[in-house]
């Protein structure tokens, strides 16, 4: 398999983690803002952006928690039980559309040079509010249990670490104020062939 991948990216970030804890190998292309192979990859990109993987017969899967969900299926990491299951992927769309937005974005302004612009004060106050608001339902739902579903990680872990776990270095957000996040953090780096996002 080939994975076009973005380092700085916790979307692709989590597809890496995931083939790592899995034991899975894949050619891992290097598409960084701005970088050559990432123009060079554009025709392969069915959506113009990172992740994507390449199968072995050249199928092309993108959108990092599909990915997820073709790697994990039948592994540990997606629950027999229905409800369970079912709850994993609950949390997984909500990453994308109530997580991702804020915790991302505001880590994006502050990182990447071409959306500095964007990066008013307005707008990186109104992303710290709702980022906190964010992470407290995290802290909720992890207040009293080790995991976001099931009794066991889960793809729902993996695809949540991917932006949490960088959430007060990149995107300033106060991560003393959730301690069952951080007591989660932990846990999940401390999973069989966790790798960091540098690695």
């Amino acid at each position: 398999m080939r994975l076009y991948s973005m380092p700085s990216s916790g979307n692709s970030y989590k597809v890496r983690l995931l083939l790592s804890l899995l034991g899975q190998g894949a050619e891992v292309v290097d598409c960084e803002y701005g970088s050559a192979s990432l123009a060079e990859a554009k025709p392969v990109l069915p959506y113009g952006k990172v992740p994507v993987l390449v199968l072995d017969d050249g199928q092309v899967l993108a959108e990092s928690d599909a990915i997820l969900w073709y790697l994990g299926e039948g592994s540990r990491f997606v629950p027999a039980d229905p409800v369970a299951r079912a709850q994993m992927l609950g949390w997984m769309f909500w990453e994308q559309y109530n997580h991702e937005p804020v915790i991302a974005v505001r880590a994006a302004l502050l990182t990447y040079p071409d959306r500095a612009a964007q990066a008013t004060p307005e707008r990186l106050a109104e992303l710290l509010v709702r980022g906190h608001a964010v992470l407290q339902v995290m802290e909720d739902q992890l207040a009293g249990r080790d995991w976001l579903a099931g009794d066991h990680a889960t793809l729902a872990d993996i695809c949540l670490y991917g932006y949490t776990h960088t959430a007060g270095e990149r995107g300033g957000f106060d991560m003393a104020r959730f301690p069952a996040i951080r007591r989660w953090l932990d846990e999940v780096a401390a999973l069989p062939g966790y790798v960091g996002l540098d690695d």
